[in-house]
């Protein structure tokens, strides 16, 4: 129950996530947690929605991916996503995961999906598609930075939805 988001523009690359942690489904437990990572050599961003235990698990199993793989984000994530959906301990995580590098952006999930969006703009989360629809809108102005739209997108998912907080952590493609 959080929000991710990750915006391709004019060869910028960012991530952003919300900080709000919940327990169960009535409990803000924390306001400040970090679902935005860089791993792998730095070049690479993750964001996680779901049970953070389950997208913390994720991200090292795709940074064990990437080291076997030297560093090739697309086959890391799929070898994670296979991984994923026929193991039976990763077959219980509840999570998401955008994953993002300087040539591609994809979301992965436990039911075997690897997926590269068309327009470079992902969602993940309860309030994912709130700052999806919001960084469509906002694409085409053309003083906006991908930084800039993944702010204003996140903050009217924050201001939609109750899962989603203003706390948000921005992670740029380097």
């Amino acid at each position: 129950m959080t929000t991710i988001l990750c915006v391709r523009k004019n060869n910028e690359v960012v991530m952003a996530g919300d900080g709000q942690a919940t327990l169960g489904e009535a409990i803000v437990f924390k306001s400040k947690s970090i679902k935005v990572r860089r791993i792998g050599n730095g070049k690479i961003i993750a964001g996680f929605a779901g049970a953070a235990a389950d997208g913390m698990t994720l991200i090292e199993r795709l940074e064990e991916k990437l080291e076997k793989h030297a560093n090739q984000l697309k086959r890391a994530a799929v070898e994670l996503a296979k991984d994923w959906r026929m193991d039976k301990y990763l077959r219980q995580l509840q999570a998401y995961m955008i994953v993002a590098d300087k040539d591609i952006s994809l979301v992965i999930s436990g039911t075997g999906e690897v997926m590269e969006p068309d327009d470079g703009i992902i969602g993940i989360g309860s309030g994912g598609n709130y700052a999806m629809a919001a960084a469509k809108a906002l694409y085409d102005i053309d003083n906006l930075s991908a930084e800039d739209i993944a702010r204003k997108a996140l903050k009217i998912a924050g201001d939609i939805d109750i899962y989603t907080n203003h706390n948000i952590v921005v992670e740029k493609v380097v």
